[in-house]
């Protein structure tokens, strides 16, 4: 999909007053990156690292594990392109509404897809417990997939999924393929790479552009045990990860514990805005993340993305072309106050005409 994601206000030629439509930390860099980088500049004058060998030995020792353990990618989308790539002609479950680069670069790999809708699976392994699913009785779920490609937190609801280990122990047969792109923005569920070492069939993807916002450098990593690791090293190209990226890489990790979010602030200030949007004509769905999914009670997404747009510079994500979704949805990251009450006003107005 070329087009279609958030943050596509280039597209439009405007000035915007508020861009809610990417889920990008709305706080910028961390502070002193982008001093670091231009006394980094030199850098561009030489060829970076094949696969970023510097910054994976980095990424490694911050999870105590061995470097063999971790691929450095041209961000999440390298990682979902190759893992498809590594492991094409497999049959391949995607946990929607998802997004849509797991299905596009599955189907450019000859993947059998299919699709397990979120509330099917939550249900299932929330009710009946992963232990008790399996078998005939729960229509063989996961017993004839490869791959699971599940976004936790998902991306666009912000909802969580718990106990996903017990999956994990329940279905050997199955890579799980877990997405982790939003894992700093929720207190709800935590990282599952910590069961990378115990368990073959886990690959965690993650992303270093949302939470320290720099989505333009692209830069993010893949977990997983070496086999798998090779096995993705054997299709990835050399030099996708340029110079600037990795010394921001470098950068974030050798300060990780200084630039943690504030995410307490940042989820309240989510809540005073969804209270808020209550009396707007959008009825709002729960979740676990600074972003949310929502519903326009009349006309649709692209409408009020056009009316936004065109009328107060306001910039939101139309949420229409996520599978399982309809063309009412739009998904909102939260931003400051001020911005946020940016929208409210202007929802005000859409509601009146």
């Amino acid at each position: 999909m070329l087009q279609g994601h958030g943050d596509d206000g280039y597209l439009h030629g405007k000035t915007l007053q508020a861009d809610f439509s990417t889920n990008v930390y709305h706080g910028g860099a961390p502070e002193g990156l982008r001093e670091h980088l231009f006394t980094q500049w030199d850098m561009v004058t030489r060829y970076p690292e094949v696969i970023a060998e510097s910054l994976s030995r980095k990424v490694a020792a911050h999870y105590d594990l061995s470097p063999d353990h971790i691929l450095v990618t041209n961000g999440s989308t390298e990682s979902i392109y190759l893992i498809a790539q590594a492991f094409k002609n497999k049959r391949t479950a995607i946990i929607i509404p998802a997004f849509a680069e797991y299905e596009d670069a599955c189907r450019m790999h000859g993947h059998e897809i299919s699709f397990i809708a979120w509330e099917d699976f939550d249900e299932k392994i929330s009710v009946q417990g992963a232990g008790q699913i399996g078998g005939s009785g729960a229509d063989g779920f996961l017993e004839n997939t490869d791959l699971l490609f599940i976004c936790n937190p998902n991306n666009p609801t912000g909802k969580v999924i718990l106990n996903l280990e017990e999956l994990i122990i329940k279905f050997p047969q199955t890579l799980f393929v877990v997405d982790e792109a939003f894992i700093e923005f929720t207190l709800a569920v935590t990282s599952v790479t910590d069961q990378v070492p115990k368990y073959n069939n886990v690959l965690v993807m993650r992303s270093m552009t949302k939470a320290y916002a720099i989505p333009g450098l692209r830069l993010g990593y893949i977990v997983a045990a070496p086999f798998l690791i090779n096995k993705l090293k054997s299709e990835k190209l050399p030099w996708t990860v340029n110079a600037m990226a990795l010394e921001a890489g470098h950068f974030i990790f050798d300060r990780l514990e200084s630039l943690k979010l504030p995410l307490e602030q940042l989820l309240q200030h989510k809540a005073d805005f969804v209270k808020k949007l209550e009396a707007s004509p959008l009825k709002i769905y729960p979740g676990h993340t600074h972003f949310f999914l929502a519903e326009t009670q009349w006309q649709n997404g692209a409408m009020l993305k056009s009316f936004l747009l065109d009328k107060f510079n306001i910039l939101i994500r139309d949420a229409g072309n996520f599978r399982g979704l309809s063309e009412k949805h739009i998904r909102i990251a939260t931003l400051t106050p001020l911005k946020n009450q940016l929208l409210i006003d202007a929802l005000t107005e859409w509601k009146h005409i």
